[in-house]
């Protein structure tokens, strides 16, 4: 799995998220994912559950402008990490 490819595309989607650090690629991906299906970036009042959350990201993968492979992909990430989650 080529994760520089995959993160770069993510960010494609997701333009307003700041995705830098010293990490992998495969990991800043992960965590990035992991975030926004916990919605850490929205104040604690105004969060969404997991599932609502996996369902809008998978929605907005979907409708982007990406290659089948990559939507496939993020989305396969998405449901990895989200039953994750769930496993707590």
């Amino acid at each position: 799995m080529n994760y520089e490819n995959l993160l770069d595309e993510y960010r494609m989607i997701w333009n307003n998220r700041r995705l830098e650090s010293e990490n992998a690629s495969e990991e800043i991906l992960k965590e990035a994912i992991s975030r926004d299906l916990k919605d850490e970036n929205a104040h604690p009042r105004a969060r969404r559950k997991l599932m609502e959350k996996y369902y809008l990201a998978t929605k907005r993968i979907l409708e982007s402008s990406l290659s089948h492979e990559s939507k496939v992909t993020l989305i396969q990430l998405h449901m990895e990490l989200a039953e994750e989650i769930q496993k707590g």
